[in-house]
């Protein structure tokens, strides 16, 4: 057909009408009736937000407070007055609390770790289900927070990884000052490589570099306090032969110059040797407190012969030469690998279990608050990919430490272990969302790859976001309209992501096209129209009205219907149509000479 060449057919331009013999790919695999939609994070005024939502026929609204000083300009008497509206219209509500990063990461500090920075955000989130609970003080309201609110460490898709890593660029973190700092993969080349060995270096993974780094900065710490030992030791060894003397001197007696001079050398070496003790304490200490359990109990061992060394030395000047001998045979023993501890470790790992405390710590209060009544739900979402704790695996670890921290106050607060733990895994779960999810593409991950993710946190689904976009940028558009793989994310979500509230963030939406994203989101999730679940779907919507202006809007001009259709209305009054004569040509409307 001559249309065919041309690059189009009928077919492109009028599909005909459904047909429930062969229903497209994505019908009926999300309900309406577990679809809701957030208000407009741009602004506080959520009676106007929810009253404006609620025509759109949703059942479910979530008020959001993602900017903290929007969530902050919420009066009060707004939550509570949502809540009498969501009664009188059968809705539900939950709340998007506000973003911070909870595990301390001060961004005010130059992005350096603060404890009662993370102090502040466990009170913050405190707060948070505390306002949450007015929204709806007769059930479980589920409060959205994200695990990270900090750029982190940059992932290698699992199909470009080698045998042990997992990182293009760690970021870590010193756990005794808080210093972030970032490690890449490199090559080293050392003396003793030869031909091909040399010519090809040795590759070195981050996870491998954070491990020498802690190795390196503890032998040099070690290594200075070596050096100061042998440097006391050589006077204390060559002062030795006179100090007995010396120790003859009356007490009003002037010492010789000579003598003068052994005295001075003496107390240098003295100078040393506390200065030795000082650092040496200090190196213990930090051993101690950052070491695991087994480096522990070493250390104690260790801790309990440097005792007895120095309780066999004496006192007096004999004592000062045991001291000396007894620090140097702890500077030996420290210098072991064994009492090495994990100074400098992976920004996820530090950020997980300081998160997990804030968590815990908060919902803990908040049920305490409310006396373990209508608690609200703490859910624990995926930010944006590229901050921090973004991926499957981060939030599952998130989740599970922060039940854990939960169930550990619960018990010391007076709950059996088996109610604690029956609470944290009731008050504490997982917030999926797919939009941040997808952003993994720019760091190459395939869609397969993507879609996996949502598997490690299926078991403990309780919210589910649904927001689209292209995965490059953190934009919010309705499902169908970027790249998100929603129905295959939605199947490794299993049952507990179909029984979940999926709610509808579409921030550029609002902002660009100022309509309701409700119909395009139902159409690209082929929610059936009816309530038996079944055909027909929104998805089917354009076939159903059989006509040219089905799907995308008017596709010919109206004018030409005006003017050639059926009516004469828009002809000139002196053809016998309704258009006012005007100056100009014939043609134009000009009454005719």
């Amino acid at each position: 057909m001559e249309e065919a060449k041309r690059g189009y057919t009928i077919s492109d331009i009028y599909q005909g009408g459904y047909s429930s013999l062969s229903p497209p790919e994505n019908a009926g695999y999300i309900t309406a009736g577990s679809i809701g939609i957030a208000t407009d994070p741009r602004t506080a005024n959520i009676l106007q937000e929810v009253s404006s939502k609620l025509s759109s026929g949703v059942k479910y609204l979530e008020v959001e407070g993602a900017s903290p000083e929007i969530f902050d300009s919420i009066p009060k008497q707004h939550l509570k007055e949502v809540y009498r509206l969501s009664k009188l219209t059968g809705i539900d509500v939950s709340m998007h609390a506000p973003v911070m990063d909870v595990s301390g990461i001060d961004p005010r500090g130059g992005g350096n770790f603060s404890e009662s920075e993370r102090q502040l955000s466990e009170r913050k989130i405190a707060e948070a289900l505390l306002r949450a609970h007015e929204l709806n003080p007769e059930g479980n309201i589920p409060v959205n927070f994200h695990t990270a609110n900090m750029g982190g460490s940059q992932l290698l898709p699992p199909s470009q990884r080698k045998e042990g890593e997992k990182y293009k660029q760690l970021i870590i973190i010193n756990r005794e000052n808080g210093r972030l700092a970032p490690l890449e993969p490199e090559r080293e080349y050392h003396p003793g490589m030869a031909g091909e060995e040399l010519e090809k270096g040795r590759y070195r993974t981050p996870e491998k570099r954070v491990k020498n780094l802690s190795e390196t900065e503890w032998g040099n710490s070690i290594n200075q306090l070596f050096f100061n030992q042998e440097r006391a030791k050589e006077i204390l060894d060559k002062t030795k032969p006179f100090l007995q003397h010396l120790e003859n001197l009356k007490e009003n007696e002037t010492p010789s110059p000579a003598q003068a001079e052994i005295i001075r050398n003496f107390h240098t070496a003295q100078n040393y040797l506390q200065d030795i003790n000082q650092h040496a304490n200090a190196l213990f200490s930090r051993a101690y407190k950052y070491g695991k359990d087994e480096q522990k109990n070493e250390l104690k061992k260790l801790s309990e012969q440097f005792k007895k060394e120095l309780e066999d030395s004496g006192k007096g000047i004999n004592g000062i030469y045991g001291h000396a001998q007894a620090m140097q045979n702890l500077l030996t023993e420290l210098k072991n690998p064994l009492y090495i501890p994990e100074m400098w470790v992976p920004l996820e790992d530090f950020a997980t279990e300081k998160s997990a405390e804030s968590f815990g710590n908060a919902a803990w209060q908040a049920y305490k608050k409310l006396k373990g009544k209508n608690i609200p739900i703490l859910t624990i979402e995926n930010p944006p990919a590229g901050y921090a704790l973004s991926t499957g695996e981060d939030v599952r670890k998130v989740v599970e430490a922060s039940r854990e921290k939960f169930i550990e106050n619960a018990v010391a607060g007076g709950l059996s272990q088996g109610k604690a733990r029956e609470e944290a895994e009731k008050l504490i779960g997982a917030t999926w969302d797919v939009g941040h999810i997808n952003m993994l593409r720019k760091y190459g991950y395939s869609e397969k790859e993507i879609i996996k993710e949502a598997e490690q946190v299926a078991p403990l689904i309780k919210h589910v976001h649904l927001s689209d976009n292209f995965g490059f940028e953190h934009t919010e558009l309705p499902m169908g309209m970027g790249n998100v793989p929603l129905k295959e994310i939605m199947e490794k979500l299993g049952q507990k992501g179909y029984d979940a509230k999926k709610i509808i963030e579409a921030g550029h939406w609002w902002q660009h096209f100022k309509t309701q994203p409700f119909q395009e989101t139902l159409e690209a999730v082929g929610s059936p129209i009816y309530g038996m679940k079944m055909a027909p779907y929104w998805s089917w919507a354009p076939d159903l009205s059989q006509g040219y202006f089905g799907g995308y809007g008017q596709m010919l001009p109206q004018i030409n219907y005006e003017t050639f259709g059926a009516g004469f209305s828009r002809l000139p009054a002196e053809l016998g149509g309704q258009n006012p004569s005007a100056q100009g040509s014939r043609m134009s409307g000009r009454q005719m000479e």
